[in-house]
């Protein structure tokens, strides 16, 4: 039994949050560039979605929760993408973002780079989608697609999305080059947020590419922990941490801060053309790093399958 709640974000006036976040930003980069543009044909290079935009009644969903993944995991926690369309109120959606792969399906813990046009009365599901995992032959990463092994659209115990119609349209376009600051992106654009708005949520999702430098990304091991984990510290033991090379294509799914709902505010997965990919934690190559994104501001963030018992570990 799911439980599903909703609340509005604030809407924003594009002008105005466009000055914010190039405010925010260049406190963090030498060089920020915020504006709107004409969303790019995500259909083509370099990301291949099986939508055009990501324009059309913008929203967010946490669905499940780190709480079912540590101190032990909580495999019954299967979700169905297809299902939190229909939950989130937009059947058919275009859905981007980060979570965890099935386990019931692969099999394995990995970790999932949710691309999926849903299924609607019309049309079947198409499912763009990415996994990464460890390789068994070397222990470095091994990223396939989705639809290369599997025709279903489940993933497991915890996800952060971001669904729209998937429409060209405007959106606000972001650059930013030579990182000065200690933030990573994704964070450097909440806390822009959480500072300016205080206790307005405000969300927002999309993608964005590392065009050039390396990022630090971890891939969760195939085994879930048998020892309860505990501390930030016993997570980023069993996590497996790469060096990983531009391009990257990245999903970030972010709200300036939790209004009471248990949220991860900030979750980013990425995947490339050269085999690599997981979850984003920061550039390390700061100097010549980087970042052009597309961003859509949430009209609604829906919370489903909020755990009861929770916990602020393993939220990075």
């Amino acid at each position: 039994c799911q439980t599903l709640d909703n609340f509005s974000l604030s809407i924003i006036l594009p002008l105005f949050f466009i000055i914010v976040l190039q405010k925010g930003l260049k406190e963090n980069f030498a060089d920020a560039q915020v504006s709107v543009v004409d969303c790019p044909d995500l259909t083509q290079e370099p990301f291949n979605f099986p939508a055009k935009g990501i324009c059309g009644k913008p929203r967010i969903a946490d669905v499940g929760g780190v709480p079912y993944l540590i101190p032990l995991v909580r495999k019954e926690k299967v979700y169905d993408l297809n299902t939190v369309a229909k939950d989130i109120e937009l059947p058919g959606a275009f859905i981007l973002g980060a979570g965890a792969a099935s386990s019931k399906v692969l099999g394995i813990n990995a970790e999932l780079i949710p691309i999926v046009q849903t299924k609607s009365e019309k049309k079947p599901a198409v499912n763009g989608s990415y996994f990464a995992q460890i390789n068994p032959a070397d222990k470095g990463c091994l990223l396939e697609k989705y639809s290369s092994k599997y025709t279903d659209c489940e993933f497991g115990l915890l996800a952060n999305l971001y669904a729209s119609e998937g429409k060209p349209g405007k959106v606000i376009e972001v650059k930013a080059n030579g990182r000065t600051g200690e933030l990573n992106f994704v964070s450097c654009l909440r806390q822009t947020l959480e500072k300016h708005y205080g206790e307005k949520p405000v969300g927002m999702g999309g993608t964005f590419i590392i065009q050039k430098g390396k990022a630090k990304i971890h891939i969760m091991p195939p085994e879930f922990s048998s020892c309860p984990l505990n501390t930030d510290e016993d997570v980023n033991n069993w996590l497996k941490f790469f060096e990983m090379k531009a391009p990257l294509i990245c999903q970030p799914v972010i709200v300036s801060r939790d209004p009471g709902f248990d949220l991860r505010v900030e979750h980013t997965h990425c995947f490339s053309h050269h085999g690599e990919g997981g979850h984003y934690h920061q550039d390390t190559s700061p100097d010549c790093v980087q970042y052009l994104g597309y961003f859509q501001p949430a009209e609604l963030l829906f919370r489903i399958d909020r755990p009861q018992e929770t916990h602020p570990v393993g939220r990075d």
